[in-house]
């Protein structure tokens, strides 16, 4: 019987054995919380950061990309939903390498279900305190929140716009190439247009006023960065 507690409560799984991923499932539906699932940790970075979830559950070892790594990419974008991790492993090591990554909780398999729901239900409630506000120069920005200033400007983002900055974000300061944007904005079929220049113009627009240092840098490979840009460069 579902509960009042739970209801409309929206969770990410990102658990790469299918059988366990489809039991948990059912028993969070019997709870009342829908559950999205996905299979390899690179899929589950990338619902993450385009759905909204109250919790995500987040296996350790996955295909693509472990969990400690989704889970600091998560926390270093500034995505604030709390994270449970589910694990084989249960040294006290592995617990703290997963706090230090930004989890909230840990879950060692095997697990009561029943337990599992109660501490979905705790920490749906709140926000993660690990996530991070990304800042670079006087631009700050808060991903969970889509708030960017730069100095006391609010800045008005695009959709796309907010998704390059993610991405440049996430590698600051390296350098991303246009490949990478591409594929990280379209996926194996980008436009044939010279769209990405398009968006990255308006970005930097808005990003970078005249009187304002250059922060989102054209590098000599041809890529972009997200950095203070150096004097004499």
């Amino acid at each position: 019987m579902a509960t009042n507690e739970t209801e409309n409560l929206l969770a990410l799984l990102i658990e790469d054995d299918l059988d366990l991923a489809g039991t948990i499932a059912d028993v969070l539906k019997i709870h009342g919380i829908s559950c999205d699932h996905a299979y390899n940790g690179e899929a589950g970075l990338e619902f993450a950061r385009q759905g909204y979830f109250d919790v995500i559950i987040l296996d350790l070892t996955l295909p693509k990309m472990d969990g400690l790594t989704v889970c600091e990419t998560l926390r270093r974008e500034g995505i604030d939903r709390p994270v449970l991790m589910l694990t084989a492993r249960d040294e006290l090591s592995d617990k703290l390498a997963g706090f230090e990554a930004g989890t909230d909780d840990y879950l060692v398999k095997p697990f009561a279900f029943e337990e599992l729901v109660v501490r979905l239900r705790a920490l749906s409630g709140r926000r993660s305190a690990k996530a991070k506000i990304f800042e670079v120069a006087d631009l700050q920005v808060d991903f969970a929140r889509n708030i960017a200033k730069r100095g006391d400007r609010v800045l008005r983002l695009s959709p796309t716009a907010w998704k390059i900055l993610g991405i440049l974000s996430k590698h600051s300061p390296a350098s991303v190439s246009r490949e990478q944007l591409e594929r990280g904005l379209w996926g194996d079929e980008p436009p044939e247009s010279n769209s990405l220049n398009v968006h990255l113009y308006k970005l930097r627009q808005q990003i970078q006023r005249p009187a304002e240092s250059e922060i989102i840098c054209r590098d000599a490979n041809g890529g972009y960065s997200l950095r203070e840009k150096v004097d004499g460069e």
